[in-house]
């Protein structure tokens, strides 16, 4: 590895992301509390996933490319937003719906289903590969090595991983699910404010 990589400045600055409240930790939440463990971290797993795929596309300099060609960012910046303003529809279709006493148990939601919304969610978000692209040209200097780069692209992967699973498994225990089922009518209200939120913020984003 060179010895310019600043791996720590790189997990560091990553960790702040994965960990701080968002769209992805929100689904991981909604998930958990709605279906149970095994879908919230097959939730996880899917943004775990894209958190792979964007470090790996950072460190072959695909975020460069995505940042100078506005085009393509527009894409993913709309594409990003109608998924989020979608999940906010659906929120607040439960929200509107469901009431205080009508719940009866955790709904039924497959695993590949779980696990493909935390990967849309990680892959449609412009803001994510940006955030990669920086990250990695602030942290990786221009004479790194192919394994210095693989080096990077897992610690951040493995790390993503273990902060989103955790995640799953402590908004799944017991006491956060009866939380839930008391206030589920107003955690799809939150849910559908954050998700609008998050969606409206990156559809009228701009490059600069």
């Amino acid at each position: 590895m060179a010895d310019g990589l600043n791996l720590w400045l790189i997990l560091g600055a990553a960790f702040i992301a994965v960990a701080s409240p968002g769209p992805g930790t929100l689904a991981i939440a909604g998930a958990s509390m709605r279906a149970g463990r095994r879908s919230g971290l097959a939730l996880a797993s899917g943004m775990t996933t894209g958190s792979f795929v964007l470090g790996t596309s950072a460190a072959l300099g695909l975020g460069t490319l995505l940042a100078a060609n506005q085009v393509f960012f527009e894409i993913f910046r709309y594409v990003g937003s109608g998924y989020l303003l979608y999940l906010a529809y659906r929120s607040l279709r439960a929200f509107l719906s469901t009431g205080p006493s009508e719940y009866r148990g955790r709904t039924s939601t497959s695993l590949r289903s779980a696990y493909l919304t935390g990967l849309a969610i990680h892959l449609t978000n412009p803001k994510a590969i940006l955030f990669f692209g920086a990250l990695y040209a602030i942290g990786v200097p221009a004479d790194v090595t192919a394994p210095g780069l693989a080096v990077v692209v897992v610690a951040v992967s493995l790390q993503t991983m273990l902060i989103l699973h955790a995640y799953a498994l402590l908004l799944s225990m017991p006491k956060v699910m009866k939380t839930y089922v008391r206030a589920r009518k107003w955690f799809e209200g939150l849910f559908a404010l954050i998700f609008g939120a998050a969606g409206l913020r990156i559809f009228l984003s701009r490059m600069n």
